[in-house]
């Protein structure tokens, strides 16, 4: 009889800790870098950057955006991105400005792909706007 009832509370046991099954979420999938510029000027005062990563093959198509005031370059930047948000057939990639009084003084001009190409760390670098 204490053989059956071992027997019994071994098979529940078994059957619950089967139950308990942790599934752990996918980590998300960050970008990150700085953003600056080669010459060397200052920025005035109330500069602000914006800085996105954007579908680089459709126009005006950004996944994702950030701005804020800054006082010098580089800017370091960083997004984060749930893995199922990630389309692998898009062409990912940072871009960035730098404004002052309403007016771009600083952008990009060059491709900087990330993600897709397997970079998720990309140095930024704006050219004066002239």
């Amino acid at each position: 009889m204490k053989m059956k009832m071992k027997a019994i509370l071994a098979s529940l046991l078994l059957i619950m800790l089967a139950g308990c099954v942790t599934v752990e979420p996918e980590p998300p999938i960050f970008v990150n870098g700085a953003a600056g510029y080669l010459e060397k000027i200052n920025l005035p005062q109330g500069s602000s950057i914006t800085i996105a990563v954007i579908d680089l093959d459709t126009p005006g198509a950004i996944i994702a955006q950030k701005s804020f005031d800054i006082a010098r370059a580089p800017v370091p930047f960083k997004f984060a991105f749930a893995r199922e948000t990630i389309d692998k057939n898009v062409n990912y990639g940072v871009v960035a400005m730098i404004q002052y009084q309403g007016k771009v003084i600083f952008q990009t001009y060059d491709r900087f792909p990330v993600i897709n190409n397997g970079k998720y760390t990309t140095e930024v670098v704006m050219k004066l706007v002239k």
